[in-house]
Formats: structure tokens, C-alpha cells, sequence
């Protein structure tokens, strides 16, 4: 039996990266996924991946999954993407907020069209389908929402500064933004709790070598040596999207810390246990 047997899920940014791995290991865990991004075909964006790519590989496993393109900046496409889940699947068990974009510009030279787009996608996005899921889920008294945050959420901390390279890089919209992200998801884990739903927030202990990675040049290159699988990623989201509320609710956590706090994995390293988290996961 697998720990997802039978639950509808939906992983946004499923194209690729570390929200492909997750798609694949849930519907490797009986889940029937639903996988949502921008990207439903091969060439429609710069980058390699797409919907159906994704769900080619996981019915090629023999698991069950099914494409839904949706531009989560926009309200009404968060809003459809959880009714025709639920149309195809029924109602939704498991949300894993992935999806994530990133502009790495300064603050000084930051265009308004493209910060609102940003914050429409990295934190709009994940109350818009939160509140749509917890429909489902607030009646049955169970479910499971993970949202996924970044190392980018700790921040440089008080002057005076160094003169390091990275704190010029532009990263202070999307580090904000996961910060926002981390109170949210320890705020709605509170309101929701005596519901039966957990709520959890993730990051990776150390950079997952991605397209996205790559292209900002955060690591070397998808095979860096210094890079995180994005498989541990993906056992770290079912982790927490199969735990008991009670477990692991309300915790902002990193990848390999939370694998081997349940003794998912040995000799875990990077943030979480060489090095201390954000401040939320702290609390």
C-alpha cells in the first residue's frame, strides 16, 4: 500500500524541478496527482519541461496523474485550477504549493509590473488555492497542505555589511516573500488545527540543482556535487503531507532535518542541521 493511496493531490510548478519530483513520488505513492503549471507543452517555454512530460513519466510508471495548465497570478486561474481538479478527481486531499518565480533584480531597479506579478505568484497564490482546498478539507476534518519556501527566507541580518557579491544580487523581493510565506503557513496551521489539516512550510537544506538554478547560476549546473536531489524534496513534501497533524503542523522546516528527525534518511547535512533555519523554523 502506498501512503497516498487513493488521495487527490494537487503539486503546483509540476513541469519541473523539484515540483516534478514530488508529482511523481506522490502518484508513486497512489496519490492522483494533479499536476498544474504554465508549461502544458515541450517548447513553450525557455526552459526543458513541461505538463506533459510530467504525466508522460508517471502513467509510463503506472501511476495516475492528469495536466492542468493554469497562470497562478491570476486569481480566477487559482480558482479553476481547484474546481477542475476536483471535477476530475473529486475532493482535494493534499496541496503542495511549489510553483515559485524568481526575479533577481535589485530593489532600486525593480520594474512594479514584474513585483506585482512575483508576489501574485509566490504569495497570492498560495491563499487563493489554500482557501479553495480547505473547502474540501475543513467538512472531512483532514488534509494536508505543504508550502514550499527557500533558504532565501533567512535574511542578511543587521549591518554593517561585507562587501559580498550576493547581498547585491536582487534576491530581497523573493527572501520576503518566503518569509511572508512561513508566517502564513504558521498562522493558517493555527486557525485550522481542531480541523483536522495540517499546514507545514519547506525548504531544501541545501540549493536543488534545477533549470531555475542553473539560469540564476546558484549552482554549477544540474549535476553540481554540492546540490540537493530534488528527490529529497519530494520524500521531505510526503512526509509532511502524510504525517499526523499533530506531528508536524505548524512546522517550517528543511528537507534533510525533517527526513532524519523521522528517520527517513541518515547523515543529512546543509540548513536545519550544519546551520540554523529562518526565524519561523525556530518556533
Amino acid at each position: 500500500m502506498g501512503k497516498l493511496d487513493g488521495k487527490v493531490c494537487i503539486v503546483t510548478g509540476a513541469s519541473r524541478g523539484i515540483g516534478k519530483a514530488i508529482a511523481k513520488v506522490f502518484a508513486a505513492e497512489g496519490g492522483k496527482v494533479v499536476c498544474a503549471a504554465r508549461t502544458l507543452h515541450e517548447g513553450e517555454n525557455v526552459f526543458e519541461g513541461s505538463l506533459e512530460s510530467t504525466v508522460a513519466e508517471i502513467r509510463a510508471a503506472g501511476g495516475e496523474a492528469f495536466p492542468i495548465a493554469a497562470n497562478l497570478s491570476e486569481y480566477e486561474d487559482c480558482v479553476r485550477l481547484v474546481a477542475e481538479a476536483r471535477a476530475h478527481y473529486g475532493p482535494i486531499d493534499v496541496l503542495v504549493n511549489n510553483a515559485a518565480l524568481t526575479y533577481f533584480i535589485p530593489i532600486k531597479d525593480f520594474p512594479v509590473n514584474r513585483w506585482h506579478r512575483s508576489i501574485a505568484v509566490n504569495f497570492h497564490a498560495p491563499f487563493y488555492l489554500s482557501q479553495e482546498v480547505l473547502k474540501d478539507m475543513i467538512p472531512r476534518k483532514r488534509g494536508a497542505i505543504v508550502n514550499i519556501s527557500s533558504g532565501a527566507a533567512i535574511g542578511p541580518g543587521r549591518g554593517p555589511y561585507a562587501n559580498d557579491p550576493m547581498l547585491g544580487r536582487g534576491g530581497t523581493l523573493y527572501g520576503a516573500e518566503k518569509a511572508a510565506l512561513e508566517r502564513f503557513t504558521q498562522g493558517l496551521a493555527a486557525e485550522v488545527y481542531a480541523d483536522g489539516v495540517s499546514v507545514t512550510a519547506l525548504s531544501p537544506s541545501q540549493v536543488v540543482p534545477t533549470p531555475g538554478t542553473v539560469h540564476h547560476h546558484l549552482v554549477t549546473g544540474i549535476d553540481d556535487p554540492n546540490g540537493e536531489k530534488p528527490e529529497l524534496m519530494a520524500k521531505s513534501a510526503l512526509l509532511l503531507a502524510t504525517e499526523a497533524v499533530e506531528k508536524i503542523s505548524g512546522r517550517v522546516c528543511y528537507s534533510q532535518e525533517i527526513l532524519q528527525e523521522f528517520g527517513w534518511m541518515t547523515g543529512g547535512k546543509g540548513t536545519g542541521i550544519d546551520r540554523k533555519g529562518s526565524g519561523y523554523s525556530q518556533i
